[in-house]
């Protein structure tokens, strides 16, 4: 007796999830999608938050920008956790390969004095701004509505003491392995005439009511500093022999145009969001006019202790 072995295909009774389903239909879903759509809870809360008894644990009402429908935002990067940890921790590796190579010959240390100036009394300081808008994104985390929103914040807050680490490596290494420039840029921090708007906007920030404003705020102060200390100064640094300064800022710029992709998305869907729209843009109005001259206020007191290096 003969047998023949045949391969049998058994089709699959769905393609996705059934959240997924109800959105897009019975189709192959992206794993982002899968793991963000409709996953926030909306019912069988055990109590309300004692603090905010009018409102429920997870509430869209914590903040005044609203959607009608909290997954019509989606992360244009498609972050859910594998690829976000994937991605950050190539971007760490990175840095630390270039870290490497310049404390391999002492370029920080080496740094032309105008160019060591601003390195610890502007940029090391900034870890302090960093660790603020990390607490900043903690709030957006816990009290954004819907997943697709909250994990970009969950992931920002991440990226901020990110930030905050990689710039207290990098004085470390400029203070020769001690960490005696993190102590003086904690007192820039705290008693440098130049730092006060910024640390003042900053804790501010912090504790605004509204996570979304907080959101946008650092955001506004993001568009000032970071093109500020890590793009413009890139060719000056190039060119007034502070390369060290150069490579490492590189990572900084990346990281910032890696935010702004979500930032930006989210600021055009609460604007064109078709219940809400009208309301949003007139928050999102009031927020720039609020918080914005502000930030340029913050980054001009800084701007002036460039001069030098430009």
């Amino acid at each position: 007796m003969q047998y023949e072995l045949r391969y049998q295909v058994i089709e699959p009774k769905r393609h996705t999830y059934q959240n997924v389903i109800d959105r897009l239909g019975d189709q192959p879903a992206s794993r982002y999608l899968e793991a963000t759509l409709d996953v926030q809870p909306r019912e069988n809360f055990h109590y309300r938050p004692t603090w905010a008894a009018g409102r429920e644990l997870y509430d869209e009402r914590f903040s005044a920008l609203r959607l009608a429908d909290p997954y019509r935002f989606t992360d244009p990067r498609q972050y859910y956790y594998t690829p976000y940890v994937t991605n950050r921790a190539a971007l760490h590796e990175e840095f630390g390969k270039t870290l490497a190579y310049l404390e391999e010959r002492d370029l920080l240390a080496k740094l032309p004095p105008a160019w060591r100036s601003v390195l610890a009394a502007v940029v090391v300081p900034l870890r302090h701004y960093e660790a603020g808008a990390q607490l900043v994104s903690v709030a957006g985390a816990r009290f954004a509505y819907g997943t697709s929103l909250e994990q970009c914040c969950s992931f920002a807050a991440f990226d901020r003491i990110g930030t905050a680490q990689m710039l207290s490596r990098v004085g470390i290494a400029a203070a020769g392995g001690t960490a005696d420039m993190l102590s003086s840029a904690k007192q820039e921090w705290i008693d440098g005439a130049h730092l006060q708007p910024l640390r003042r906007l900053t804790e501010e920030i912090m504790v605004t009511g509204d996570w979304a404003e907080g959101i946008l705020a650092i955001g506004l102060i993001d568009r000032e500093l970071y093109p500020l200390l890590y793009q413009s100064l890139d060719q000056p640094a190039l060119l007034g022999g502070a390369a060290a300064y150069s490579l490492f800022s590189q990572h900084l710029a990346g990281w910032y145009a890696d935010q702004r992709k979500w930032l930006d998305a989210l600021v055009a869907c609460w604007a064109g969001d078709p219940e809400h729209g009208p309301a949003n843009q007139a928050h999102l109005d009031r927020i720039t006019t609020a918080w914005q001259p502000r930030a340029q206020h913050a980054a001009a007191a800084l701007d002036q202790l460039l001069e030098e290096v430009k």
